[in-house]
């Protein structure tokens, strides 16, 4: 159980702000600022007050195929305390429910788990919509730490744990089911508690930044594909491909699955990201409609809630995935499964540098700018993903 009950969560304003460790210089990167001449688009608003806050930076699309330095947090590791710093909520709404409790109990390690010294994790869409309570029939007791996305430091192991060890740096989704009761206490912390099955080594060449920006994105990008039974040389065209799933379907249909045309939509200053990530056709949604193509193709990957005019340029016999909003035949809806063995599939394709995590550039947001971290997220024009570091 949580120490704190809903009526005793507070946040500690005597917290100041923290600012983002300086990350280490990657040996490959692709970088380029974003346009900010004003487009004509229905579909976002710049009302966010992170937004505002918030410089722009240049994006970065980070890979590296030698092994990075080794990290200070791994190999510091102090005793585990009995109480944490975690972010909390007791009661469902918007992001002033979330509050900043220094007096969370560190969660106890079950058999097949391991504890894991929380280094960097990231938000995602299923986050936000959590707390505001679209899933709790099924959501694990309120009050809540959040967060399913981790990067860690391996610091205690349960008694049937086989592969991982203390010391070990890992990544992963921390919940099986995204939906279905995941846990109680999430990444958003100091500590968190996960079973190993849904770990992997952390890449050799990625920084725990990086590498906390990967897990629920690319297992959702890896699932969709596998399940409309995409393979080489077959088409696909991604709907928001510069989105945290997106972005990663454009790599991994091209690099993994071997496409043989990569088409994909985003907004007029994203159109040079979705090209170095391997698009060969790069779709400014502001100007054109998608929908009115002549070309059509095997799957169409909607992760923005577009499945009814998705459906207007699959091939006969094609499959539409559909992330978000309503489904229309032939499409279909999928929940992911987190699963530590498709991260492990993966990270040869990340240690080679032909699969990159692609980071906003609002970002890191320090662990204790949560509430901003997840203002921004909720205005959904985050390019790749909003990932939180430094934790204390």
């Amino acid at each position: 159980m949580l120490t704190s009950t809903a009526s005793q969560l507070r946040t500690f304003h005597s917290l100041s702000p923290q600012q983002p460790n300086p990350l280490s210089p990657f040996r490959f990167s692709l970088t380029f600022r974003e346009n900010r001449k004003k487009t004509t688009s229905t579909t976002t608003s710049p009302t966010s007050l992170a937004q505002t806050r918030v410089p722009t930076l240049p994006l970065r699309v980070s890979a590296n195929s030698q092994a990075a330095p080794a990290s200070t947090d791994a190999s510091k590791l102090s005793p585990v305390p009995s109480e944490m710093k975690a972010w909390v909520y007791g009661e469902y709404g918007g992001v002033d429910v979330l509050k900043l409790d220094s007096k969370v109990s560190v969660p106890e390690v079950k058999e097949d788990q391991v504890l894991i010294k929380v280094v960097a994790a990231a938000l995602n869409p299923v986050d936000f919509k959590r707390r505001q309570g679209k899933f709790k029939a099924t959501d694990s007791p309120l009050p809540t730490v959040p967060g399913y996305d981790v990067a860690g430091v391996v610091v205690k192991v349960g008694s049937q744990v086989k592969d991982l060890k203390v010391g070990d740096e890992v990544y992963g989704d921390i919940n099986e089911k995204a939906l279905e009761g995941p846990n109680q206490f999430g990444s958003l912390a100091e500590y968190t508690a996960v079973e190993e099955k849904l770990l992997a080594p952390k890449p050799k060449n990625l920084d725990f930044v990086q590498a906390a920006a990967l897990p629920l994105a690319i297992e959702t990008a890896y699932e969709g594909l596998e399940r409309t039974g995409f393979s080489a040389g077959k088409s696909i065209l991604v709907l928001n491909g510069a989105g945290g799933v997106g972005s990663l379907v454009i790599q991994l249909a091209k690099q993994v699955f071997g496409a043989s045309r990569v088409a994909a939509t985003s907004s007029t200053g994203k159109l040079e990201l979705l090209k170095s990530l391997g698009a060969d056709l790069a779709i400014d949604y502001t100007k054109e409609n998608f929908e009115d193509l002549t070309e059509k193709f095997d799957v169409v990957y909607d992760a923005i809630g577009q499945c009814d005019k998705a459906v207007k340029v699959v091939k006969e016999g094609g499959s539409v995935v559909a992330l978000t909003g309503a489904v229309t035949p032939p499409g279909f809806r999928f929940v992911v499964t987190s699963n530590g063995a498709v991260l492990r599939k993966l990270n040869p394709f990340l240690e080679s540098g032909k699969v990159k995590a692609v980071i906003d550039p609002k970002g890191p947001f320090p662990f204790t700018q949560i509430v901003e971290a997840f203002s921004y997220i909720e205005t959904n024009r985050a390019t790749g993903k909003v990932v939180i570091h430094p934790i204390p």
